[in-house]
């Protein structure tokens, strides 16, 4: 493979297809059924997405219609995204959480002429939808669909738009994608909505292009090696995964392997092997959770190790490393990190955080493990990824990295950090005022607060939007503060407030697993709104804010608190499909809560 085809690729239909014919008969898409890992190699795939494209266009699908798609991560996700772009058309994702309402949104707003479907579990708040819009006019299965004809559109079989002649199709699909141009829309993907509704961020193909031209040019420049697997897991409807966990592995020619869910992730990661995976910091703090509990529980020497290796990273990183370190780093390597690296498949050469901030305590403790973290930075309006970091740099775990390649960046007078390149977004569909608001005079401004460090890597700060001012006019950045508080064992997550406020006050669910095992050992029922309300249960709740309070400074330490109802989920639109929390539906839950612990 060569790093100038990234360049020379007017789409990514004429990417895929490209390393189709180059690698033929090697394997491509593997995903486990009936018990078993399976596997398409990229010429079935090629031919699939050929054939399923032409399926469309007999439907009547023209140039520019946009087709919504809703699947958990699968096989039939890639093929039928890249078909979608073969025919014409723009891929316009939809989380597979979404509700009736969020369906009826994306599908007003896109004005989409069909959806396709994985399953009928995922079709009951979809098929409503369609009706109730009345747009839409034909919706296809991947698996069986209940009925064969509803009201205003009709039902397809998948395999029923797979028929048809490969060589004709694939011919018809060269002559159609010869006209398509980097500059043409690729996808509409909607916004997670941590704000308000989502935006609908119109990528071109030229911005997905560079973006994994930069994204493979980091790889091969630290990495040495293009033979690479990926174990996708984060939901293909996010654009970081999108990118980074579909196109990226396109363009390198790698294998894509496919998670099953997060209850089989650790299972899923030792048999899979992967070299690479795309993770968000969420899910790097529960791993950190569950390995600090399992590693204490094996006794008084891996515990030991344990800190010592924690207490190793800490100086490597700060540079201030002991006589000794180097004896103690060969010790672990024969010792703690090959049990590590063996529970991540023995073939991990990097694991990669996006969409959300990274703790850097977080970082160091898998940098500590034996295993190199990198975290990234972007947004959905840059295709998404900006910069990241990466050894050749110089890892530096409170910052994002350096930007990456043909990415300019700069720093505004007010701190907010500006992009501009190939990568950023022609626009939010259908709106020009948002459009005008984010793109002014060919820089998008990304709302993040940041500057560089003296080595030319992006540090960030927090969200403009974000950032509680304080009644003395002090800011606070919320999501330091309360990745910090997460940290703590006795806290599964938290949100802080305190805008225009003396000071700040915290949201707080227990960790679920710590509350039942705290009350077992002090003879209280496990049944965390019964401990809600025990003094000592708070008390300890408030000795955990306490440890965070003194690494905090005076107009950041947490005062007051009050616990949440339940848990932040998805579910309850409390949190983003890329597990961000959604500020302002927390606050139409708690505020008159958190509030009132300014009058107690």
């Amino acid at each position: 493979m060569q790093l100038s085809d990234f360049a020379a690729a007017n789409n990514l239909v004429r990417l895929f297809l490209d390393r189709a014919d180059a690698l033929g008969d090697a394997p491509f898409l593997t995903a486990k059924r009936d018990g078993k890992w399976q596997s398409l190699s990229w010429t079935q795939a090629a031919q699939k997405v050929c054939l399923l494209a032409e399926g469309l266009r007999r439907m009547g699908l023209q140039d520019g219609d946009r087709v919504v798609l809703v699947s958990e991560n699968r096989p039939e996700w890639c093929i039928a995204d890249l078909a979608i772009m073969a025919a014409g058309c723009i891929t316009t994702p939809a989380y597979i959480t979404n509700t009736e309402r969020d369906h009826v949104h994306i599908l007003s707003d896109s004005g989409a002429r069909a959806v396709i479907v994985s399953t009928a579990k995922l079709a009951k708040p979809l098929l409503p939808a369609i009706t109730r819009t009345g747009i839409a006019e034909h919706a296809i299965g991947m698996e069986k669909l209940r009925s064969a004809q509803s009201g205003s559109f009709s039902c397809h079989q998948w395999d029923d738009l797979l028929q048809g002649d490969p060589t004709a199709a694939r011919s018809a699909v060269d002559q159609r994608i010869a006209t398509i141009k980097r500059e043409d829309t690729a996808c509409i993907i909607y916004t997670s909505g941590t704000g308000g509704a989502p935006r609908g961020v119109m990528q071109h193909h030229g911005a997905i292009l560079s973006n994994v031209d930069g994204a493979a040019t980091l790889l091969d420049e630290n990495f040495h090696a293009w033979d690479h697997r990926f174990l996708s897991f984060l939901p293909l409807s996010h654009a970081y995964e999108h990118t980074a966990g579909q196109f990226l592995p396109i363009g390198l020619g790698s294998e894509i392997w496919y998670a099953e869910g997060l209850d089989k992730l650790a299972g899923n990661i030792e048999e899979a092997s992967p070299t690479l995976m795309i993770v968000v910091p969420r899910l790097f703090e529960v791993l950190r959770t569950r390995m600090m509990k399992q590693i204490a529980k094996q006794g008084k020497v891996p515990g030991f190790l344990l800190d010592k290796a924690i207490a190793l990273a800490e100086r490597q990183s700060s540079g201030k490393t002991r006589p000794g370190d180097r004896l103690l780093d060969l010790l672990l390597e024969k010792t703690l990190r090959p049990k590590i690296r063996a529970r991540f498949g023995g073939r991990m050469n990097a694991l990669i955080s996006g969409g959300a901030p990274l703790n850097p305590d977080v970082g160091r403790f898998f940098q500590a493990l034996g295993l190199i973290m990198l975290q990234g930075y972007g947004q959905t309006e840059a295709a998404p990824v900006i910069s990241c970091n990466h050894p050749g740099a110089g890892i530096k775990l409170d910052t994002v990295g350096p930007p990456l390649k043909d990415v300019e960046v700069r720093i505004a007078d007010d701190g907010e950090i500006l992009v501009r390149g190939e990568l950023i977004m022609h626009g939010y569909w259908r709106n020009p005022a948002e459009t005008a608001r984010a793109l002014q005079n060919g820089w998008l401004h990304t709302g993040d607060i940041g500057h560089f460090d003296d080595g030319g890597r992006i540090k960030i700060t927090d969200r403009k939007k974000d950032m509680i001012v304080n009644d003395k006019g002090d800011n606070i950045a919320p999501q330091k503060v309360e990745g910090m508080l997460t940290l703590q064992p006795e806290i599964g997550q938290a949100m802080i407030a305190g805008e225009q406020k003396p000071y700040v006050v915290g949201l707080i669910v227990p960790d679920e697993e710590w509350a039942m095992e705290w009350a077992s050992a002090n003879g209280a029922p496990k049944d965390l709104a019964a401990l809600k309300d025990d003094a000592n249960f708070r008390q300890a709740i408030r000795d955990s804010i306490d440890r965070v309070n003194r690494e905090l400074s005076v107009t950041e330490k947490v005062r007051q608190f009050v616990f949440a109802d339940t848990p932040f989920t998805i579910q309850n639109e409390q949190l983003t499909p890329s597990l961000k929390i959604r500020r302002h539906k927390i606050r139409e839950q708690y505020g008159a809560r958190m509030d009132s612990l300014y009058r107690s």
